[in-house]
């Protein structure tokens, strides 16, 4: 046997059950599985990582706010309880209907039901250069790579006195005006005044600028027009230079240029700015939509597929009178889904008529620092302290794992009344190119 080869295969065996495969571990995946406990089937989940990660608080993580086991939990722990439940570590590279069969990179395997539930990834509109030089934040690697970034520019900055190199470094541009952008720009907003001046006594902080930049005319599109001026007045007070009615045209890694001509020199530009459905080979192009979001229809079926369901970011439901462009990329949208299909699944076994998805809109909200954030629900609208301890407690209270829970609460706790961020570390080290 060659030592360097090793033959892999899924490995699942056939036990005369419907064999449901649920493909992505998101919000969506995994309120699937939870719901199909008990259920007579066997549950096979495929994800190319083998833990969830709760993305609201990625920016956390970059921002040195967290450590990542805070926000990231294994998919075997969750289920280990779960009888019939398996859990294969491998992406699906190909679907084919007509077989009722997933290729994927550990081996073939048959289904009875697919559910489709590989999310989103970031949309950078065609322009080539900006996906390679831009920074991206889906994933918990790129909230690592963010943060050593941020942190390694500062180390950098010392050791120049090129006032253009030294301004490039500790010049930070985020592109996109939803929350990600604005959490994201206030929680560098708070290193920068309570952080690095004691680390980076050196330094000249007045130059460290943070450029949000959104090309509409307002932040927070979705949310009340008081939440997007209060998140606005709330950035600029925190010295957040916030742009609006600007877009990118190009980034080369040092040099960003707008649409109006303007340019900003920075090492660190990133990408914020919108995200697109990530579907797996094999389906037809008629199920695709825009943004690449599969096409389901009001039971969350694939278009032309009685037995193949997409939820989550990757589904564009057609039919909703509120929501013509499709529900939000959002994790609630994809958590009401995974349970109604979940439902739906149990009902086609009992070959009772499944029921439709009607989504709930609960409200949204995000934070832009300290005592600062904004909150939106049907019945109130609420910004500053009071909105804070709600995004707070909701978002404690969402993350998977209790000892997560508690790692979490304590962190910010820390933070809160030290006003400091104990988890600066720069993880591996690459080969340096300034």
């Amino acid at each position: 046997m060659n030592p360097d080869l090793i033959t892999t295969r899924t490995r699942i065996e056939d036990q005369g059950v419907p064999r449901i495969i649920i493909i992505g571990g998101g919000f969506g995946g995994l309120e699937l599985v939870k719901g199909l406990r008990k259920l007579n089937a066997q549950v096979v989940l495929f994800d190319k990582y083998n833990h969830h990660t709760f993305q609201p608080l990625l920016y956390q993580v970059a921002t040195s706010g967290l450590e990542t086991n805070s926000i990231v939990f294994p998919f075997r722990k969750r289920f280990a309880k779960q009888a019939d439940f398996y859990f294969r570590l491998g992406e699906v590279v190909q679907i084919k209907p007509e077989e009722n069969y997933i290729e994927t990179t550990i081996g073939g395997i048959n289904y009875d039901y697919l559910v489709i539930a590989t999310g989103a990834t970031t949309n950078f509109y065609g322009m080539q250069e900006l996906e390679e030089k831009a920074m991206a934040m889906k994933t918990i690697t790129d909230a690592i790579k963010l943060r050593n970034r941020i942190i390694r520019n500062l180390e950098f900055a010392l050791l120049t006195d090129d006032n253009e190199a030294m301004n490039s470094l500790m010049d930070f541009v985020i592109v996109g005006g939803g929350p990600t952008g604005v959490e994201l720009a206030g929680a560098l907003s708070e290193l920068k005044r309570n952080v690095f001046p004691k680390d980076y006594k050196e330094l000249d902080l007045t130059h460290m600028d943070i450029h949000l930049v959104e090309a509409g005319p307002r932040l927070l599109n979705g949310m009340s027009d008081i939440a997007a001026e209060k998140a606005l007045s709330y950035l600029r007070k925190m010295g957040v230079k916030v742009h609006l009615n600007l877009a990118v045209k190009s980034y080369n890694g040092y040099e960003a240029v707008f649409n109006n001509g303007e340019k900003i020199l920075t090492r660190t530009l990133v990408w914020a700015a919108g995200v697109k459905g990530n579907p797996i080979k094999g389906l037809a192009d008629e199920c695709i939509a825009k943004a690449n979001r599969l096409k389901v229809d009001q039971y969350n079926r694939v278009k032309g597929h009685e037995n193949i369901f997409a939820i989550g970011d990757v589904a564009l439901m057609e039919g909703d009178e509120k929501f013509p462009n499709g529900h939000p990329m959002m994790a609630p949208p994809a958590i009401q889904q995974g349970t109604l299909l979940a439902s739906n699944l149990k009902r086609l076994m009992a070959k009772k008529p499944i029921q439709p998805f009607s989504y709930t809109d609960k409200g949204s909200m995000a934070t832009i620092g300290r005592n600062k954030a904004v909150v939106d629900t049907k019945a109130l609208k609420i910004q500053g302290f009071i909105a804070w301890y709600i995004w707070m407690f909701v978002h404690l209270m969402s993350i998977m794992g209790f000892k997560n829970k508690v790692f979490t609460f304590f962190s910010w706790l820390w933070s809160y009344f030290s006003y400091d961020r104990s988890n600066r570390l720069i993880i591996g080290r690459p080969k340096e190119d300034i």
